[in-house]
C-alpha cells in the first residue's frame, strides 16, 4: 500500500507481549523460585532415598 507501513490484508509482523509482561504470567509454576524449590526437595528426597535403613 502506498504510503501505509503496513499491508491492510496481511498486516506485518507481531512484535509479541512486551518484555517483562507480569500480565502474561498463568501461575508461576515455572519461575526461578519454583524451580529453584522444586531442585531442592528433589535433591533432599534422593539424600533420604540413599539413606541406609
Amino acid at each position: 500500500m502506498r504510503g501505509k507501513r503496513r499491508c491492510r490484508m496481511h498486516g506485518g509482523t507481531n512484535p509479541g507481549a512486551p518484555i517483562g509482561n507480569r500480565n502474561a504470567r498463568k501461575h508461576g509454576g515455572y519461575s526461578a523460585d519454583t524451580l529453584a524449590a522444586v531442585r531442592y526437595l528433589k535433591e533432599i528426597a534422593r539424600l533420604v532415598r540413599d539413606v541406609d535403613c
